[in-house]
């Protein structure tokens, strides 16, 4: 099955454009996650958070009011779903279930008549905080390393640099739109935990597949074409790989957009990462490594031509 038969598109003419692009939404994000930042996950961020399911709605304002008073100040509470379902979080720790078994002790004596069920009680500690977030900036580091390692064997080492710069590119465009559409729509309520990054290593392994399939089409037109433009070649490559690339990630991506929609509230950061994954990642194998391959290239090219002039 293919979409487009024989396009002819000038993706790497416009590269320069969204070398812009690419950079402006990074830091667009950079500045947001600067001054405003991602709300962080109980895993990352130490501290109790407990899921609770009552019987009848519960006015959010009021719980918040009901924890003030007990010295849980500013505590978080977020609807899941409905307003029968809600996670209460804090970063007070204690010994044991000291923390928890104080929020649930206050719920009762605060809202008598509306029995609930404690669905599931997390503590992390800040040691253990801190070494998740140690822990997933090198599991990100090292998969960016393995892959660059791996597609040197595979390929010449201009390919890997560009396979990786665009790894690294998807990587900073996903954090800085979850940045931006978490400022924009708090609604949303993204946060940092273990399922978010999950959906990141996701996504390098899916747009590394997507960039290793346009990068053979490449190696095996430069030999068929050996006279050419390398620019021309390139993208006689994407264009002959672009149906297969919209149709995988399209797939994918309505995918992801129903376990966004349907998925509830545990999910929600996962889909909307890995989502937004998928477009960068599919952007970046055309825009940003390939561009990079033939700027490269290009550069080699003329630092040839001037020894040869000498």
């Amino acid at each position: 099955m293919r979409i487009f038969e024989s396009t002819h598109i000038d993706f790497l003419g416009k590269r320069r454009m969204f070398y812009i692009i690419s950079l402006s939404v990074i830091v667009i994000g950079m500045l947001t996650l600067y001054f405003k930042g991602i709300p962080k996950g109980i895993d990352f961020q130490g501290g109790t958070e407990l899921q609770v399911r009552f019987d009848n709605n519960v006015d959010v304002h009021d719980l918040r009011k009901i924890m003030d008073e007990v010295g849980f100040i500013g505590m978080e509470i977020k609807t899941m779903g409905d307003n029968k379902n809600l996670l209460l979080r804090t970063p007070i720790q204690g010994e044991g279930q000291t923390v928890s078994d104080k929020i649930q002790s206050a719920i009762q004596k605060g809202l008598t008549g509306n029995n609930f069920k404690v669905m599931r009680i997390d503590k992390v500690g800040p040691k253990i905080g801190k070494e998740l977030t140690e822990n997933a900036l090198k599991a990100v580091l090292f998969s960016l390393l393995g892959i660059l390692i791996y597609l040197s064997f595979r390929f010449q080492f201009v390919y890997s640099f560009g396979a990786v710069t665009g790894l690294f590119h998807d990587v900073l465009i996903t954090v800085s739109a979850v940045a931006i559409f978490d400022a924009l729509l708090p609604n949303l309520q993204l946060e940092l935990n273990q399922t978010m990054l999950a959906a990141f290593l996701t996504l390098i392994g899916f747009s590394v597949n997507d960039t290793v399939i346009v990068f053979d089409r490449i190696r095996e037109n430069i030999r068929l074409f050996k006279n050419e433009d390398i620019e021309q070649v390139m993208n006689k490559s994407i264009n002959a790989t672009l149906s297969r690339t919209i149709i995988t990630s399209g797939t994918v991506f309505l995918t992801v957009l129903v376990l966004f929609i349907f998925g509830g509230e545990v999910l929600r950061g996962f889909a909307f990462t890995f989502g937004i994954g998928i477009i960068t990642g599919t952007y970046s194998s055309v825009f940003v490594s390939s561009s990079i391959v033939v700027d490269w290239k290009h550069h080699v090219l003329n630092k040839q031509k001037k020894l040869i002039r000498k």
